[in-house]
């Protein structure tokens, strides 16, 4: 077949090419407004370019040559070649179904090097219609998502596919980040990193263990849902973290806490890379921080500094990477919470808004900044033991005093400042937002780990500005993993 005119080969997508333009200049399109001939166009021109691929897959599959034999990996030949195997393909432009070549040999599995030529994924959904799931998935539900598959395809994919699509995936993200190479950062940038987590409610059998043991011995008021109080004991953590380079700004204390109009420019994020993970604990997800920042920076010529929101177990975790990496990495405690501790404090000694407890914390939040932690602490300790507050009532005075005292180690407000680094934590917490909370917090959603593991994963790709060139690597892995892993040398025998 050489898919001329004079050919058969198209002889279909001609015939239905001609049923198109035949309709374009009849009576019936004449009548139709805009917006119906758009509608009967796209069907109709949808079918068109279904017919126009199976075409090509017909046409293939008689050009599809013979071979003497095929071994595969495990080394044994099939001798046996039989025509006909057929399997279906579910594209954006709707099912067609392939013709090729099986071999064969007996008590083993037959292997078909046209698939491999197309590089057709396991499963019946092709790969155009699994990226379009993984695209819409990141975006809303997963019945959102089918929903927005079947609008743009006709093709209809229930949500449970969907979550598997995105699955498959989400298969390389690792791997991808693994392989990827990093352009430099200009000298004399600073290497930040930074880490949080945030809750997602899960499906039953999904929780970790000791969340899981809490769970079930909760009531709930409801059968159906959650009530308001009754998800704590259904949520997984999941851990986010962040890799970005900054240009040192330097500031003082005062240049912090002036007015918006006064304020000079603070460091700015560039080349932001997120990552995030339900299924993996804090540690794993920690390493994977450390990972992209040696990938960035493999000499460690520049100087890496770590932003924490005070928690415990986040400084623990950066601190042991960093010690089992010989790395040198600066902790600091983001400012913002720091100020939420002495807005605590404040509401001890003041009336609620009373206008003296902001020049209040003004003044202990310029003290911190220069680097007089332990005299804010102790001058809060002291000013609720002054004046007689009773333990309920001095409860967030000595919360603030004991987290100024317990963090002054990571407190170190004036150097950082010096040195131009950020004191502020934005960007993991904006991140914790878009990759989690906007997503997976969906009002009544609760998730399976496969399935919010790989939104999360999905959305941190595209969030890296990363999706196109992820996709690629996808699909080199994928014929790798399902094709070329099953022929001798990993070589694909030639069909044409």
């Amino acid at each position: 077949m050489t898919g001329t005119d004079d050919s058969p080969a198209f002889a279909r997508a001609r015939s239905e090419f001609d049923v198109v333009v035949g309709f374009l200049g009849g009576e019936a399109a004449a009548g139709l407004t805009h917006a119906e001939l758009e509608t009967e166009l796209g069907a109709r021109g949808r079918e068109l370019l279904r017919q126009l691929y199976q075409d090509h897959l017909d046409l293939r599959a008689e050009r599809e040559v013979r071979l003497p034999e095929v071994v595969g990996a495990d080394g044994v030949a099939r001798h046996y070649a039989e025509d006909g195997h057929r399997r279906p393909l579910a594209t954006v432009f709707g099912q067609v179904t392939l013709g090729r070549i099986a071999y064969r040999r007996k008590g083993e599995a037959n292997l078909h090097p046209a698939d491999g030529a197309l590089n057709l994924p396991t499963e019946r959904h092709s790969h155009g219609l699994r990226r379009l799931a993984a695209v819409e998935a990141s975006r809303g539900s997963f019945e959102e998502a089918a929903g927005a598959v079947e609008r743009a395809t006709a093709t209809r994919v229930g949500k449970r596919q969907v979550e598997e699509l995105a699955a498959r995936s989400a298969a390389d993200v690792e791997a991808f980040y693994e392989a990827v190479g990093r352009e430099g950062a200009e000298d004399g940038d600073v290497l930040v990193i930074s880490a949080d987590g945030k809750g997602i409610v899960m499906r039953p059998g999904s929780l970790r263990a000791a969340t899981e043991r809490a769970a079930a011995g909760a009531t709930t008021k409801l059968k159906g849902r959650l009530s308001k109080g009754e998800k704590p004991n259904r949520k997984r953590m999941a851990t986010v973290g962040a890799v970005y380079d900054l240009a040192p700004e330097p500031r003082t204390a005062t240049d912090v806490l002036a007015s918006d109009r006064d304020k000079p420019s603070a460091p700015r994020a560039k080349a932001k890379w997120l990552t995030a993970s339900v299924a993996e604990d804090a540690a794993e997800v920690v390493g994977r921080v450390f990972d992209e920042a040696q990938r960035r920076d493999p000499g460690q010529q520049r100087r890496w500094v770590a932003l924490v929101d005070g928690n415990n177990h986040q400084i623990d975790r950066i601190q042991a990477e960093a010690a089992r990496r010989k790395v040198s990495v600066a902790v600091v405690v983001d400012l913002i919470h720091v100020l939420e501790h002495l807005w605590g404090a404040a509401w001890c000694f003041f009336r609620e808004g009373d206008s003296a407890a902001e020049a209040w914390v003004h003044d202990r939040a310029l003290a911190v900044l220069e680097g007089r932690v332990g005299d804010v602490a102790a001058g809060i300790r002291r000013r609720a033991t002054t004046a007689g507050l009773a333990a309920t009532k001095r409860k967030k005075a000595d919360d603030a005093a004991r987290y100024l005292t317990n963090k002054a180690p990571y407190l170190d407000y004036p150097t950082a400042l010096a040195a131009g680094w950020p004191i502020a934590t934005g960007v993991i917490e904006g991140a914790c937002r878009h990759l989690v909370k906007d997503r997976m917090d969906i009002t009544g959603a609760r998730w399976s780990v496969v399935g919010a593991e790989a939104v999360l994963k999905l959305r941190a790709v595209r969030c890296n500005g990363d999706f196109d060139a992820y996709w690629r690597f996808h699909l080199d892995q994928e014929r790798h993993r399902v094709h070329e892993s099953r022929y001798a040398d990993g070589a694909i025998p030639t069909t044409a």
